[in-house]
């Protein structure tokens, strides 16, 4: 692994603050800021891969569209309707 140096300004105080934290972790400062940079890079290709995922997800269901491949609004609601009324009937009978 070929390093590099990154060098930023930071607010003494904090600069400070962070410092004993570390050390309070029995970690340096560098160290700790490269977990972040890890944990960072990795949460952004996450989000990236669940972003394409969806983008994926999103164009099937539009080519099922396009392809005809639709239930009509009044099924729906009569489907939803029924386990609505089931559901209440449910309830009731618990009561």
């Amino acid at each position: 692994m070929s390093e590099a140096t990154f060098t930023f300004r930071v607010d003494e105080s904090l600069k400070d603050q962070f410092t004993t934290a570390a050390k309070g972790r029995d970690r340096t400062g560098a160290q700790l800021l490269r977990d972040f940079m890890r944990d960072f890079v990795r949460q952004q290709e996450e989000a990236a891969e669940q972003d394409a995922w969806f983008r994926r997800q999103v164009q099937i269901g539009l080519n099922s569209a396009n392809a005809g491949n639709l239930v009509p609004a009044a099924e729906v609601e009569a489907k939803f309707a029924a386990k609505r009324a089931a559901t209440r009937r449910r309830l009731e009978a618990a009561e």
